[in-house]
């Protein structure tokens, strides 16, 4: 096998994404070949060369998993917590693959979480540059006027930098009503910031949708394998979004295989 990129590298073979790859180089935690490496462009060979993280040697799957789990409230989205909470992992009885959960929901939010030991798939989908919505229904403590609604959905600042666009529709008005949000990026509690941005505070929130994929029959605690077609119809937005972002910065774009085309 060809050298590639020590974060990809590492990435492909399920550790984490590319991006939290990138900061395990930077924390000097992973070595090649007993040699620490700190610089995010050096390369390997992972079939020929000697990777460790945190002194633990890297495999590549031999196979690519990718689950659909509907998350309970009341359990963390991380392969283990340190106060003992319920994770998402305790659900996964029977995977042997080692995966892990690609974005968050919180302790206190439930619905759709994709898990994967593909760590270029994860991170695409979490890349607000891929443009693939995450929706969202949400019970806040208040309704929002018109003016605030059309605040909402051109984007608010959040810790000094505007959200971007969003879809807002009101699914049932009352006193605690009930709104569906469509969101492209996925900030740390992102959906409860904007509503307090407008004085709203977050009772309920259950995510519905990633992309085309919603939840369907899965109850609470349960996952089931994305077929075939999902995975390819995810990995044809994923290309297709990498195409247009090469057109419009005029270079090759880069399929998922990680060749240019």
């Amino acid at each position: 096998m060809a050298q590639e990129r020590l974060q990809k590298i590492l990435a492909h073979a399920g550790v984490t994404s590319r991006r939290k790859a990138e900061q395990l180089i930077l924390a000097g935690r992973v070595t090649v070949n007993g040699r620490t490496v700190t610089e995010l462009g050096s390369k390997a060979d992972p079939e020929r060369d000697k990777i460790l993280v945190d002194g633990k040697p890297i495999r590549l799957p031999k196979e690519h998993v990718y689950l659909a789990f509907y998350k309970p409230r009341g359990c963390v989205t991380t392969l283990w917590d340190p106060q003992g909470r319920p994770t998402v992992m305790d659900f996964l009885r029977g995977v042997k693959q080692r995966v892990y959960p690609v974005g968050r929901l919180d302790y206190h939010s439930e619905g759709l979480l994709l898990l994967t030991n593909d760590g270029e798939f994860a991170q695409a989908i979490m890349s607000a540059a891929s443009k693939i919505p995450k929706t969202y229904l949400v019970k806040v403590n208040g309704m929002l006027s018109p003016e605030q609604e059309e605040k909402f959905r051109r984007g608010v600042p959040l810790s000094g930098r505007r959200t971007a666009p969003a879809e807002l529709k009101l699914v049932r008005r009352a006193d605690n009503p009930w709104y569906e949000v469509t969101l492209i990026e996925g900030r740390k509690h992102q959906v409860r910031m904007m509503f307090q941005h407008f004085g709203r505070l977050v009772e309920k929130l259950k995510r519905i949708r990633v992309g085309f994929l919603g939840l369907g029959k899965l109850k609470p605690g349960e996952f089931r394998p994305l077929t075939p077609a999902e995975v390819g119809r995810f990995k044809k937005l994923i290309q297709e979004s990498k195409r247009g972002r090469a057109a419009r910065d005029g270079g090759p774009a880069e399929s998922t295989d990680g060749k240019s085309r």
